[in-house]
């Protein structure tokens, strides 16, 4: 353990060393497809990013792309750094980007970059689409890590500004307002789905090598839920916290505060692992679980859109009611079946190694590569 470890640590500061020199060179200019991406420097867009990365030799071989990186603010500053000439930049941007900085970054765009397909890569947790009607006009393709299975809620307002904030503070009371992010004419035929945390740093590579996380598992219940945040979040996750502490007899692990190799560690140790929503449904914690072999157990995500899926009902993860009133029947339920634990934890597992391993990445980005339209996500 201690060795895979080390091998993580180094790998991630070459990483890190590369993005700060030989990824943003200017590019070579021997494939007829350059690729820019202009990121922002935090590790949850940059787990958006890892996999071009990653899989560069297979994006050569299959689109005769290459790729290069630059940090999004200092590109923006600076003329003189980072890449020119490139025929497809994908960008992202911080939470808040207004009409006036989206036109900015696209006239740098074309600036040093004439002619290139535009991209813009939401790397954001809730499943809304705030920025459709900021960019989805000036742009050639919006990739997105998850979606509402029922497009029509999009057009409806929300009580707050996403699907958990109407949903948590309607039900205990909050006092919200009404938000509604439009979504521009032709905007469904520019929509990617794209992968969500699984692509991260620290993860893909354990994915695609596909070694099943054997050995005892003496916790029965990893619960490590951070319960601070802004109302409604406070009174969603103290709400799970309170489901937890009302077990008996049931080995959990609780608490914050502590480093992220010993929680992976607690986690390759645990049947069980509770996944609650955060700000966005989707979180580190379910794919985090299933790479340690781990069952998730969450609220429902019926409603929710990612690919790969991780969230197959009974298959892949076990669902509970949003008001968590069976969440102590399911926790039991599982704790009692080692074959179910197995056959989920190992579906999940799986399913993720198929992804990583085959590179199916490469195939689902070719809209922005190949300049496809993306075809079925309106439906």
């Amino acid at each position: 353990m201690i060795g895979a470890r080390l091998r993580r640590k180094l790998t991630q500061g070459l990483h890190e060393r590369r993005r700060r020199g030989a990824f943003c060179r200017p590019f070579s200019g021997l494939t007829p497809q350059r690729l820019l991406l202009l990121t922002v420097d935090h590790r949850i867009p940059q787990s958006q990013i890892f996999p071009f990365h990653f899989l560069s030799d297979r994006l050569r071989e299959a689109w005769q792309a290459e790729v290069r990186e630059a940090d999004i603010d200092t590109y923006l500053a600076d003329p003189n750094y980072g890449p020119n000439g490139a025929t497809v930049v994908a960008f992202q941007s911080q939470f808040d980007l207004s009409e006036a900085g989206a036109e900015a970054i696209l006239a740098c765009i074309e600036a040093r970059n004439p002619g290139a397909r535009r991209v813009y890569l939401d790397w954001f947790a809730p499943t809304d689409l705030r920025l459709a009607g900021v960019v989805g006009p000036k742009v050639d393709l919006y990739v997105t890590k998850h979606l509402l299975r029922d497009r029509a809620r999009y057009a409806r307002p929300v009580y707050g500004d996403t699907t958990l904030m109407e949903h948590f503070g309607r039900r205990f009371g909050l006092a919200h307002e009404v938000t509604q992010f439009p979504i521009p004419e032709g905007f469904w035929d520019k929509l990617l789905l794209g992968p969500s945390f699984v692509t991260a740093g620290f993860m893909l590579p354990d994915f695609a090598a596909g070694r099943w996380p054997e050995g005892p598992r003496p916790i029965d219940l990893h619960a490590r839920i951070a319960v601070g945040g802004t109302p409604w979040y406070e009174a969603m996750r103290g709400e799970c916290q309170q489901a937890v502490d009302r077990l008996r007899g049931v080995n959990a692990v609780t608490g914050i505060g502590i480093g992220h190799h010993r929680f992976m560690a607690e986690m390759r140790q645990s049947k069980v692992c509770f996944s609650p929503f955060g700000y966005g449904e989707v979180c580190w914690r379910d794919y985090e679980a299933v790479l340690t072999g781990a069952v998730l157990v969450k609220q429902d995500m019926g409603h929710v859109e990612t690919d790969p899926d991780i969230f197959e009902a009974g298959e892949t993860y076990v669902p509970v009611a949003w008001d968590l009133s069976d969440f102590e029947d399911r926790v039991r339920w599982l704790l009692a079946d080692e074959a179910a634990r197995r056959r989920i934890a190992r579906a999940a597992f799986e399913r993720l190694h198929d992804y990583a391993a085959s590179g199916r990445f490469v195939e689902q980005m070719a809209p922005m590569l190949a300049g496809r339209a993306a075809v079925g996500l309106a439906s």
